[in-house]
């Protein structure tokens, strides 16, 4: 099948979790749908792996409620001969919706998260208003993706929608089985060696997109609650804090056992070299991507139950600790049972979060005569 996808904010280069999300989806998307990508002016296509992106959307915000974008939108399905629509998000539900109408096109939305319900965990005032406009969204749709089965079955009862037209497309992974032993001893070498580590010293992992929020508060409570508790426990241990838009605030200061690397070109080293990812993300709605990428890569992860969201620790033979949000001492117990922990992430993790896998079911899924 020809799809256009609308997606409304930059993702190329793809640098934080929701940016590879949408990247990377369409990467192995593309391999059963011929897929062309509307975006917005501030992309770089060049970047489009396996799939067409036309930087068509202006780069101002008030491109979501720009009526004209419905006449190149509606040229653009012409010409393509498309018979699906996706939505990455429901901000554009407006538009869909008329193309749906107009082109007689199948519509998908796309949810990463459920958009109301995050907004209204962040404390504002307006959540409810985009919730209805994000229930009205999915029930107009021909077929609803969610980001993971809780987001699903609350949609499903809460929007009033046919659960045969939902599915849940989680946020996945390239790696289809877990790095040798081999090769994370040597990155963890590596960065021994670069940050003038002693090899006996475990390395204890964070990373994010700092300047969303709930990222900035894990930060923080890493900081100021759990290092503080670990500290107290006398375990040895570097923790790495990695990722855009650190705090000067924070970065400029020190902290025992911290080091702040900030953006770093190879992520993948930290991922393989580490022992343990701390995830004590407590705000914030759908799977945390970080989560997913870590346990790809083998990591052992301590996390509050909020930063597990849409993972299932059955998956992840033990690699995965879920602690209670907010209780930083029980945190800091099991990081310290976790650098010891020597499972290896299992088969059936990667049936679930391989991309190709993900994918393809998704993929399936429009085929069907539903």
């Amino acid at each position: 099948m020809n799809v256009i996808s609308l997606v409304s904010y930059p993702f190329l280069p793809a640098r934080s979790g929701g940016q590879k999300g949408i990247a990377l989806f369409y990467k192995y998307f593309s391999r059963y749908h011929k897929v062309t990508i509307v975006g917005i002016k501030n992309n770089q296509p060049e970047l489009a792996d396996g799939y067409e992106l036309l930087n068509i959307l202006p780069n101002a915000a008030s491109r979501y409620i720009n009526p004209f974008i419905f006449f190149k939108l509606r040229k653009l399905i012409l010409e393509k001969n498309a018979s699906v629509l996706i939505l990455e998000h429901p901000y554009y539900g407006w538009l869909g919706i008329l193309l749906k109408m107009f082109c007689r096109i199948r519509l998908v939305v796309h949810s990463h998260n459920l958009e109301g319900n995050r907004w209204k965990s962040l404390g504002k005032w307006w959540w409810r208003i985009l919730w209805n406009y994000e229930k009205f969204t999915h029930r107009h749709a021909d077929y609803n993706f969610f980001i993971q089965d809780a987001d699903r079955e609350y949609a499903i009862h809460s929007f009033g929608l046919n659960k045969d037209r939902c599915i849940t497309v989680s946020f996945g992974t390239e790696i289809p089985e877990p790095p040798t032993n081999e090769s994370r001893a040597a990155a963890g070498l590596t960065i021994h060696h670069q940050l003038n580590i002693p090899k006996e010293i475990p390395l204890l992992l964070f990373n994010g997109a700092f300047r969303y929020f709930p990222n900035r508060e894990a930060l923080e409570n890493l900081l100021y609650k759990i290092n503080p508790a670990l500290q107290s426990r006398g375990l040895s241990y570097i923790l790495l804090i990695c990722g855009l838009d650190i705090p000067e605030t924070i970065s400029k200061n020190e902290y025992p056992s911290v080091r702040f690397l900030g953006f770093v070109e190879n992520l993948e080293l930290y991922l393989k070299g580490c022992q343990t990812f701390l995830n004590p993300v407590r705000s914030g709605g759908g799977i945390k991507t970080k989560l997913v990428e870590a346990l790809a890569f083998d990591l052992n992860v301590v996390s509050t139950e909020n930063g597990a969201i849409g993972v299932d620790s059955e998956l992840c033979n033990g690699k995965l600790i879920i602690c209670p949000d907010d209780d930083w001492n029980s945190f800091a117990e099991d990081t310290i049972r976790s650098v010891k922990l020597t499972t290896t992430m299992p088969t059936v993790f990667y049936d679930h979060f391989y991309w190709a896998n993900i994918t393809q079911r998704a993929a399936k899924f429009i085929m069907d005569d539903k």
